[in-house]
């Protein structure tokens, strides 16, 4: 018995989760793992959409999604101490 746990990787969303905000995971090409946090702005035609916090938007075919979830709204930025 190996002394590792697996992860359970689990696609959660549907496409009734547009305009939730996703964490996202995704098999690249070169066989590792990418992930995407933002808000799915589309599903359709086996494509995602999902727009990062910083505007960009990110392709996703659905073939390649290994895990995906809703998760809480991006807390809003901390004020600094005056």
């Amino acid at each position: 018995m190996s002394g590792h746990i697996a992860a359970r990787l689990v696609v959660t969303i549907t496409p009734a989760d547009v305009g939730q905000r996703i964490s996202l995971r995704r098999r690249m090409a070169t066989g590792e793992y990418s992930d995407v946090v933002g808000v799915l702005e589309s599903w359709s035609g086996g494509l995602l959409r999902v727009r990062r916090r910083t505007g960009e938007t990110v392709e996703v075919p659905e073939e390649i999604m290994v895990a995906a979830k809703v998760v809480p709204p991006q807390p809003p930025p901390r004020r600094r101490p005056r």
